[in-house]
């Protein structure tokens, strides 16, 4: 049905000087270790100490004075996979320690209980401005991880600091609901070994204050990893300011080696890129460079897009044949960071017909979102999505899809 023609032209690179950014980038990089994988929690993978360590906690919690304790809505009892699942996160937490994981174990318990989240996902917390902006789960990774995002940049507006930051009881009330926000993320898992027992989270550093949020940000970090051990599998960083270094010296001295080992940067102008190797774009919000829109989720899974790579000094023509007279065509599209001309042709069967501009060339750029539009065909043809990179340098990630709906007319 489709079809790509890309004449290709490689211009020279000229040698670029490293930014203080890219340097941060191999700095972290190296500390994602290559030997780093995300627990399965299969107890007949386990180490014989590991295994020890995991009878000895059950043990251990089988004759504390807890009485039916309970995480996540899962009884910790020691015939339970799901219950395994659980404490071998604090035990990983704590690096098989089990004095310290029972320890870390008993507070989280308490804290829960202190906290009273039993019924914090039914509780109306007043942040609806909030919802789908600065931190939300949204679709899943490409192997099943549900995916939350957080972004901070509204709060470089005074106004908006001091609506949510401007004093403890505000600050508190903020940290309950974006515990709400992954306690969301956590009742999607399955608790169960070898299945989907974490999330991705991803932060986009675009104008964030690196200062003003600094005691909400340490107290949220200390939550988190005090209460919510190994529940991430990857975090990825995007939109990296120049700043990033200060931020991670801030926070590194709160983050286990474990934690600093799953993150991932990406830049502003690799966004797109970096996500799409971990998840689908039908599944990325339009923002991102994705083909997810608001509400696009709530209607059950995303139909899927086809991804391509549009070169520096490339034009690619996707070609949509076989469409007949009166059908609808609709199509999204989507490249990441743009700074590109695109346009679409309706080319007709008839060799008398005219080659319709369904639209006109137009440059696109960073801050355009993916392209929703549709067509009725008159006549029987194909449509041609024009994406024109031959202004550019750099190598973009894309990706589209269509429907073709045909005349119910006979």
């Amino acid at each position: 049905m489709e079809a790509f023609s890309s004449p290709q032209q490689n211009p020279q690179k000229n040698p670029t000087k490293r930014s203080l950014i890219n340097s941060l980038m191999d700095a972290t990089t190296n500390l994602r270790s290559p030997s780093f994988k995300e627990d399965n929690y299969i107890i007949s993978n386990l180490k014989h100490s590991e295994k020890k360590s995991l009878t000895e906690l059950k043990n251990r919690l089988s004759t504390s004075s807890m009485q039916n304790p309970t995480m996540w809505g899962v009884p910790l009892n020691p015939d339970s996979e799901k219950s395994d699942v659980i404490l071998l996160k604090f035990l990983r937490a704590r690096d098989f320690k089990v004095s310290d994981a029972y320890t870390m174990l008993e507070k989280s318990i308490n804290w829960r209980r202190e906290y009273k989240l039993d019924g914090i996902l039914e509780e109306e917390l007043g942040f609806k401005e909030l919802e789908g902006l600065v931190a939300y789960m949204h679709g899943y990774d490409k192997e099943g991880h549900p995916v939350c995002y957080n972004a901070y940049g509204v709060f470089r507006e005074k106004e908006m600091y001091d609506k949510y930051f401007g004093d403890d009881e505000k600050i508190k009330k903020f940290l309950r609901w974006r515990v709400q926000v992954l306690e969301r993320g956590v009742k999607m898992l399955d608790f169960k070994p070898g299945q989907i027992n974490s999330i991705i989270q991803v932060t986009d550093l675009k104008d964030m204050p690196k200062t003003q949020l600094r005691v909400a940000s340490n107290q949220i970090l200390s939550v988190f990893q005090d209460n919510y051990p190994e529940m991430v599998a990857t975090k990825i960083f995007i939109n990296v300011p120049w700043y990033f270094s200060l931020l991670y010296s801030m926070f590194s001295p709160f983050l286990t080696q474990r934690t600093k080992s799953k993150f991932v940067i990406a830049k502003e102008s690799n966004v797109a890129e970096t996500l799409y190797k971990y998840i689908r774009p039908e599944d990325i919000p339009v923002h991102y460079g994705g083909l997810s829109r608001p509400g696009d989720l709530q209607n059950g899974p995303a139909k899927p897009a086809s991804e391509f790579t549009v070169k520096g000094g490339e034009k690619v023509n996707i070609q949509i044949e076989g469409i007949e007279a009166g059908a609808t065509i609709t199509w999204d599209l989507v490249v990441g960071g743009w700074d590109l001309e695109y346009s679409v042709e309706f080319i007709p069967n008839a060799k008398e017909s005219y080659t319709v501009a369904v639209e006109k060339p137009k440059k696109l750029t960073p801050s355009d979102e993916a392209i929703h539009n549709s067509f009725l065909a008159k006549e029987a043809g194909k449509l041609v999505l024009s994406v024109d990179n031959t202004a550019s340098r750099r190598r973009k990630v894309a990706a589209y899809r269509y429907v073709v709906r045909k005349s119910s007319l006979i």
